[in-house]
């Protein structure tokens, strides 16, 4: 006898998310699918922090204070931890719209557009909406099947809309959002101090060697704990990674800082948004430095909008092979079909789960049948 046993899978509705993302702990991780860069970046910070800990940092904070490894592993663990947080985390993505909502949003366009003759090309699917009285146009993304909020933008490489969708940065191997915006920032602030931090004590590491032992020595006896080591090479090493980090990162920091204050995006900067030949002013500027910092950085974060550990459930339908007791009013799996055909049309065949009694019913697979010793009795 086949039994049907119907089970419910429990499947997250991350795993159903459309876009490429990587997910991991069940949901709560949310990167990009390349990463490659990313683990360079791990690579690099850890590797350098490495040898600035285990030969710089002992001999300055003799020579010097103990206070110098102190304030560069604050510096370290807070850049390493705003690294993990943006990410990790999710930037903003907006769910694309479900069947019935496009459909929907279809109509409506539809119905204001009106039919377009053959051959023509359909006018731009353009909302209008008026921010702090400036015009903002809400663009329709064919992909998701919504229009856009104000300053997002669909991410060509995830392959999502974004919330005041600042740029993808393959350094942290996620996009920069509206959710982590903030988190990239102190990172590349905290990494460009770390990195002046390390790069500054690195010069005065040989600066005072050289003043005790001269130069040349000090590029024999460095890193100083392995005398075996010719030359400067882990030193030289860090002095490079330091010196070409330096520029790019502080850099970065600046251009940042730049828009921080404006409160304005990278992708409105690149596009030229307020910038262009009309002179549209910012709608989403406060006129002050402080006010814009304080929306940007301090601000509430809205709560995620994915609800990417929400519970989907399937059902699942099963077939268990079981054994069929063979009495002699009991047919068997291969007589079930037969039986219509010699039992009146007034009679309906009884089912194969009507003779079964309770205890046939409560034994588990793969159990060999009990007879009843009622059921010869009824038969006679």
């Amino acid at each position: 006898m086949s039994v049907m046993v119907a089970r419910k899978k429990v499947v997250r509705k991350w795993e159903k998310l459309p876009g490429r993302n990587t997910f991991c702990c069940d949901g709560r991780i949310m990167m990009a699918r390349q990463k490659g860069i990313f683990y360079l970046t791990l690579f690099l910070i850890l590797g350098t922090c490495a040898l600035f800990f285990a030969f710089e940092c002992r001999y300055l904070a003799v020579q010097l204070s103990p206070a110098i490894p102190v304030f560069a592993a604050v510096l370290f663990l807070f850049a390493m931890a705003t690294l993990l947080r943006t990410s990790f985390s999710d930037p903003g993505v907006i769910p694309r719209a479900l069947p019935d909502e496009a459909a929907f949003i279809e109509m409506e366009i539809e119905a204001t557009n009106g039919t377009v003759p053959q051959g023509q090309r359909p006018p731009p699917r353009i909302k209008n909406f008026q921010i702090n009285n400036q015009i903002v146009k809400l663009k329709y993304c064919y992909t998701c099947k919504i229009f856009r909020p104000p300053r997002a933008s669909h991410c060509s490489i995830c392959d999502n809309c974004v919330e005041r969708f600042d740029h993808h940065c393959p350094w942290v191997g996620n996009c920069v959002g509206k959710r982590n915006y903030r988190y990239f920032y102190l990172f590349i602030l905290s990494l460009s101090l770390l990195t002046i931090y390390i790069f500054t004590f690195n010069i005065v590491y040989v600066a005072l060697k050289s003043l005790k032992i001269g130069f040349l020595n000090t590029l024999k006896e460095t890193p100083g704990t392995y005398p075996s080591m010719s030359l400067t090479v882990l030193t030289v090493l860090e002095v490079l990674i330091c010196f070409f980090t330096l520029w790019s990162v502080v850099g970065l920091t600046g251009f940042h800082t730049f828009l921080v204050a404006l409160n304005q995006t990278t992708n409105e900067d690149i596009k030229g948004s307020w910038t262009g030949k009309n002179r549209v002013q910012n709608p989403y500027s406060h006129g002050n430095i402080v006010k814009n910092c304080c929306e940007v950085l301090c601000g509430p974060l809205p709560p995620s909008v994915l609800d990417r550990r929400g519970i989907l459930q399937q059902e699942e339908s099963t077939a268990q092979e079981g054994s069929c007791p063979r009495g002699p009013g009991t047919q068997g799996p291969g007589q079930a079909q037969e039986g219509p055909s010699v039992l009146s049309p007034q009679v309906p065949a009884p089912s194969v789960s009507d003779t079964e009694t309770p205890e046939e019913k409560q034994r588990t697979p793969g159990e060999l049948p009990v007879p009843s010793p009622d059921a010869g009795r009824a038969e006679h």
